[in-house]
């Protein structure tokens, strides 16, 4: 997470911004599990995120939160129904924008900073996972117990781009006017790299 004191300089619009920004890189994670599983519907998430960006651009724009939430809750996965991984990040996704969703209509800034609580923890998941197959195979003949260290997590360059990603769009929206040109800017810099949170290209 970014430093939670400059999280507390943010207006409810930045904020909203901001978080909106790391769901355009966690989206890809959705539609990827959706295609391999035949589940899901990525069009109606990126319908959502695209009416945030609308709200935020014009803010008479008039938004459904209940229909939106709603119709969100329906393609939710159950990652008991689902034997791999992509699930996980799937349903990170959607939690995320299900709080993008509720905090704007409630005006919670507690709710909108789980966005980007669940962009790390997808990250960090997927770092213990692939660090625990690492380990498994170097150890196949001894054995040995597997342990994963948090320091080798948030050591990894995946998480250390994570962080330094948050942190950029932070910077940009503390300093950056309610318009639509920051939601252009903003939507910009979070897919310059054209990969999603987990490195997966779009």
């Amino acid at each position: 997470m970014p430093n939670p004191e400059k999280l507390t300089q943010l207006t409810l619009w930045q904020l909203t911004a901001y978080s909106a920004a790391l769901i355009e890189r966690m989206l890809p994670n959705y539609q990827m599990f959706s295609e391999a599983s035949e589940f899901g519907d990525t069009k109606l998430l990126r319908n959502q995120l695209d009416l945030v960006w609308q709200r935020l651009a014009q803010p008479q724009f008039k938004l459904n939160f209940a229909v939106q939430l709603e119709k969100l809750e329906e393609v939710i996965p159950n990652v008991e129904d689902f034997d791999f991984f992509g699930v996980y990040p799937a349903l990170d996704t959607c939690m995320a924008l299900g709080s993008l969703l509720q905090g704007m209509q409630d005006k919670d800034e507690q709710t909108l900073n789980n966005v980007a609580l669940l962009s790390t923890g997808s990250v960090s998941y997927y770092l213990e996972l692939m660090l625990a197959q690492e380990q498994s195979e170097e150890n196949q003949d001894t054995e040995a117990e597997i342990v994963i260290q948090q320091a080798d997590v948030d050591a990894h360059p995946l998480m250390q781009w994570e962080m330094e990603t948050q942190q950029e769009l932070l910077e940009f929206a503390l300093n950056a006017k309610e318009s639509k040109e920051t939601c252009q800017q903003l939507k910009s810099m979070a897919l310059s790299e054209g990969m999603s949170n987990l490195g997966i290209e779009i």
